[in-house]
């Protein structure tokens, strides 16, 4: 399965045919179904059953949206989407694949139901397929609309994540929060956009194998992993922090530069705007790294309170969650090369 999901990435990021683009996101959404129902839960498979459904109607929008533009046009070439009925079709319906604001509503609940691994694998390649698309489309892509769906959903992302208890939904809203911030920015800078996908993937990547390792779903079991693994705790509330964007962490990089970039065509309102939307999430990550490192939570039992290390720290979380909290540096070189 995982070797389908590289197989249908790769074959949408390297084809230049809409049917190819196609074909890759079909055998990528097929080869993750098995993996999000892999548990057999109830709760398992209806994740799988909405993801499924989510993502056939997502693809067939996007067959349509380049038959509509072949028909007009006779063109297949994914660069050359010029028809505007086209071009609003497809930004619908890879908002709907990224799980973009006001299409979110499938999002948390799939990845509340799927285990940690899968997950991530949802959180992060799963994405990348519909953001190539994005990317070689942006000339041609509706910025109006897009810049809309992105400030609803950084809205929507940290206002939906302050009432949620359970660790995936979080990280959820948090996706689809800086999934806006991707959006507004892929129209005027599209290597900018993916800049901050790939910081995005690391930073996550980095918190989910943390919590498989720590074995961790909620907040309540977050707040005794100090005692279990001190080391493991720390490294979690720093990479938490840079997701959040705090500086002089890797996750202030793409904000600091989207902003730039915002306010240099003339759209400084809409950065101040998503900037200030932005805070709302910055609270939610700030309860997660306060819950990862309090040393004697509230309601504690004597199994809570013993020190006992039972998951040494992984050699690949030590440095993802290093690259996570100090690339802030590199800044003036990625500068020259956007």
């Amino acid at each position: 399965f995982v070797m389908s999901l590289l197989l249908g990435t790769t074959l949408t990021i390297s084809s230049n045919h809409w049917i190819m683009a196609w074909a890759g996101l079909e055998i990528n959404t097929l080869a993750i179904l098995p993996l999000i129902s892999k548990s057999h839960h109830p709760r398992a498979i209806e994740a799988a059953t909405k993801y499924f459904l989510t993502q056939a109607a997502a693809s067939a929008l996007v067959l349509f949206s380049s038959m509509t533009n072949a028909w007009h046009t006779g063109q297949w070439d994914i660069t050359q989407l010029t028809h505007p009925m086209s071009c609003l079709i497809l930004t619908s319906a890879i908002a709907i694949k990224l799980g973009l604001a006001p299409f979110h509503f499938w999002f948390p609940e799939v990845l509340q139901g799927s285990p940690l691994t899968t997950g991530l694998l949802l959180s992060t390649i799963m994405k990348l397929p519909p953001i190539s698309l994005l990317f070689m489309t942006s000339p041609s892509l509706n910025q109006t609309l897009l810049t809309c769906m992105a400030v609803i959903s950084t809205a929507l992302g940290g206002w939906m994540g302050l009432n949620q208890t359970q660790i995936r939904k979080i990280l959820a809203f948090s996706s689809i929060s800086h999934l806006g911030w991707m959006a507004i920015i892929i129209s005027y800078s599209p290597k900018l956009a993916l800049l901050s996908f790939y910081l995005y993937v690391l930073m996550t990547t980095a918190v989910f194998l943390t919590l498989n390792s720590i074995n961790t779903l909620k907040l309540s079991t977050l707040m005794t992993t100090w005692t279990k693994t001190p080391t493991l705790s720390a490294m979690l509330m720093l990479t938490l922090l840079s997701l959040a964007g705090l500086p002089p962490l890797t996750g202030f990089l793409p904000k600091w530069l989207i902003i730039q970039e915002l306010t240099k065509q003339d759209m400084a309102l809409t950065a101040t705007a998503i900037s200030l939307l932005s805070l709302l999430s910055l609270f939610f990550y700030m309860r997660l790294a306060y819950c990862a490192t309090i040393t004697l939570p509230p309601h504690t039992t004597n199994h809570m309170k013993q020190w006992h290390v039972n998951s040494p720290t992984n050699t690949t979380i030590a440095i993802l969650t290093t690259m996570s909290t100090m690339l802030l540096p590199i800044s003036p070189m990625l500068s020259t090369m956007l």
